[in-house]
């Protein structure tokens, strides 16, 4: 068995993506993000790391199924389906595959995430 250590969220071990995920699309603002990615499979679909958004709004389709918690912030997510939830520093939540709609960062989102790509 492997344990791996990550860095904290203030202080991730490895460089930040500055790019735009693929599926992130902006809508509303100028929003920026950061992802570091501490920890791929070998096979390339489970990943795990810290990510930050600035306020502004994505329009975002997931096709991975992913687990979330909040360190800092405010978002609210907009389902095409479902009434919008907003979440906040401390919140530990999942979003499954088939996710639909738009992130809207508030206050600048700092989290950990882990992720399943299916």
């Amino acid at each position: 068995m492997a344990i791996k250590k990550f860095g904290n969220y203030k202080a991730p071990t490895v460089a930040p993506i500055t790019e735009d995920l693929d599926w992130w699309h902006p809508v509303e603002g100028s929003p920026t993000m950061k992802t570091w990615i501490e920890h791929q499979s070998e096979d390339g679909k489970f990943l795990t790391g810290y990510w930050e958004a600035t306020p502004g709004s994505y329009r975002v389709k997931y096709e991975v199924d992913e687990f979330i918690q909040f360190f800092e912030g405010k978002a609210t997510l907009i389902d095409k389906d479902q009434e919008p939830r907003t979440f906040v520093a401390g919140d530990v939540f999942f979003i499954e595959a088939g996710f639909d709609g738009i992130w809207k960062t508030e206050e600048t989102v700092r989290k950990a995430f882990a992720i399943r790509v299916r």
